[in-house]
């Protein structure tokens, strides 16, 4: 335990998601002991950060427009549409340079113990997309875990009344892995993906 202010500006970094108490402490005596280190600056940006930046009205996707630059980008491909459950997917999703089509950000997963149902994400949202008939394919990449998969399952349950194509990512071993070391869900899944070689 620090003195006084020291001890707010850990707690503070300390709130932060994935900062543990130690990544905190280290945060903390880093802007504390470097001298050319600009508060000012950091302080700056995190206020506006809380006032530029928004949602997307479309997608769910961070902007600081009333539409994100994907959404208003007219060589997306109007009739795919990627459903993830945070913006941070989109942009793992951007990095492959292998989706063309256009997002739906879902703001979270199906998650009963923390309170989190359907209706509680942007479900509605996705559902009033596909109304018009322009969609052909919903993609669902949610995370490979029991809550990406129990989001991933009501969302093809809901999307089956509709005619679109519902597909699911792939998901298996990753490249660089050892079988040895797999867990059962994730070698099923490889085994489930299979696909013809040559």
């Amino acid at each position: 335990m620090y003195e006084g202010i020291v001890q707010e500006l850990i707690d503070e970094l300390g709130r932060l998601p994935g900062i543990g108490p130690k990544s905190a402490q280290r945060i903390a005596f880093h802007i504390v002991q470097t001298e050319h280190f600009d508060v000012t600056r950091l302080a700056e940006i995190l206020l506006e950060v809380r006032d530029k930046v928004r949602f997307c009205e479309i997608c769910g996707n961070v902007s600081q427009e009333v539409t994100c630059s994907i959404c208003r980008d007219p060589r997306r491909d109007p009739t795919l549409i990627c459903v993830v459950e945070e913006a941070k997917d989109v942009v793992a999703i951007e990095r492959t340079r292998e989706f063309r089509g256009l997002y739906h950000v879902l703001g979270g997963a199906i998650s009963p113990i923390d309170g989190v149902g359907p209706d509680q994400l942007r479900i509605r949202q996705l559902m009033q997309r596909l109304a018009d008939g322009t969609v052909r394919e919903v993609i669902i990449a949610t995370d490979p875990n029991l809550e990406g998969e129990a989001t991933a399952t009501y969302l093809s349950r809901m999307l089956t009344t509709l005619e679109i194509a519902v597909t699911r990512l792939a998901s298996g071993l990753p490249v660089g892995g050892d079988l040895e070391y797999a867990d059962e869900v994730t070698l099923g899944r490889a085994f489930e993906g299979r696909r013809a070689v040559g």
